[in-house]
């Protein structure tokens, strides 16, 4: 890979059955880059809840589209999720700090569950909400030093 960042840019329908596609891409590049199997899986599976996010909840009955971008540097794989829709309310207030260690399980949001599955998985993710303009979700992940790349 060269040193500077490259991009690959998706513009999806916000249908459950493009989620596929965002998969299928991510799975190609993070394999190009060298990542490990089990790292590249964490990724679909993280990408997977940021797409559900915008196919459930940010368009309703709605047409709409999901933006995701794929920026490819030296050593990291970030991935931006996007969406025009509707924000998703249990986003608002979730941030590094915040945990479930400290909750009872009558006050977890399930539909917010998908974001710390992300936090989980990923090894940076930012999550902005801007009312009326949509989701933005970036996640980044970064290559694994093994004794073979050393």
């Amino acid at each position: 890979m060269k040193a500077d960042t490259q991009k690959v840019i998706l513009n999806l329908p916000a249908t459950a059955e493009f989620v596929d596609v965002v998969r299928l891409n991510l799975y190609g590049i993070a394999s190009k880059m060298g990542f490990s199997y089990e790292d590249i899986e964490d990724m679909k599976v993280a990408v997977s809840e940021a797409c559900n996010n915008s196919v459930l909840y940010a368009y309703g009955q709605n047409d709409g589209h999901i933006d995701v971008t794929f920026e490819i540097g030296e050593e990291t794989l970030s991935i931006t999720v996007e969406d025009e829709g509707e924000s998703f309310e249990s986003v608002r207030g979730i941030g590094e700090e915040s945990t479930l260690h400290d909750k009872d399980l009558n006050d977890v949001q399930i539909g917010g569950l998908g974001f710390y599955l992300m936090q989980a998985l990923m090894d940076n993710v930012s999550i902005e909400n801007v009312a009326g303009q949509g989701t933005r979700v970036v996640m980044s992940k970064s290559l694994a030093l093994s004794e073979e790349r050393v």
